[in-house]
């Protein structure tokens, strides 16, 4: 990642929880805050289930910095259901987990953004800034699609029948759903009317046998599961199994 000028804050961040079963990483999280929000409250919890603790006992942070990798939890179940529990606030996702498709998944699931764990702290307070202002941030890696196994990628339906069957357009679709385009997006980059995506989209559940795009993208992740191995990622498949 590149580095920049820390960022202003465009809103104050009086309090922040940080979910991190590494002390020391945890220590430097609170460092950095330091940096950016004088005087911020800060809060740390080892586990989902001791960050959920806090929140009972009465802290509500403006912020939470969010480690996926627990050790009460498996997948991204423990930021759907923090997720869940406090729905308004930010959740900036800081994990070793680096596959494009958790990625997605996080950010579509609405994750407030994303830092690989080996992120430097200028670049971790510039997002800060960012996060808190409201914007989302995703480094510029992760805002495209997932590296390709060949010169041209395979196509989402030649690693799994249930994918093969999928129709070309379908295809399309289901390669923007992985890459996590909402349907407004994928209707623009495709050239088709919002409501024919929308049909792509049930159709393609219904072929596959899945509820929703995020099942989906999850059996395209497990159609590549050797190919990320591979890629130095293995497990990201499973890990994003609820």
């Amino acid at each position: 990642m590149q580095h920049y000028e820390i960022a202003v804050p465009g809103e104050s961040v009086s309090s922040v929880l940080i979910v991190d079963d590494h002390p020391m990483y945890s220590d430097a999280l609170a460092s950095a805050l330091g940096g950016v929000f004088a005087d911020c409250e800060v809060e740390k919890a080892d586990s989902l289930g001791s960050a959920l603790a806090v929140l009972e006992r009465g802290f509500y942070p403006d912020l939470v910095m969010f480690d996926l990798v627990l050790p009460d939890v498996n997948g991204i179940s423990g930021f759907m259901t923090l997720r869940a529990r406090i729905p308004d606030v930010p959740i900036l996702v800081i994990s070793s987990l680096t596959s494009h498709v958790v990625v997605n998944t996080l950010m579509h699931e609405g994750a407030a953004g994303f830092l690989p764990k080996d992120t430097p702290a200028t670049v971790l307070q510039t997002v800060l800034g960012e996060v808190a202002a409201g914007r989302k941030y995703v480094p510029k890696a992760y805002r495209q699609a997932a590296p390709a196994t060949g010169p041209a990628g395979p196509a989402p339906g030649s690693l799994h029948p249930k994918l093969a069957a999928l129709t070309p357009q379908q295809q399309k679709v289901m390669k923007l759903i992985c890459e996590g385009k909402p349907n407004k997006q994928i209707a623009y980059e495709l050239d088709l009317a919002e409501a024919t995506v929308k049909a792509h989209i049930t159709a393609l559940l219904r072929r596959l046998g899945v509820s929703n795009r995020t099942q989906a993208a999850l059996l395209v992740e497990a159609s590549h599961a050797q190919s990320a191995e591979t890629a130095g990622e293995p497990g990201a498949a499973s890990f994003l199994c609820r």
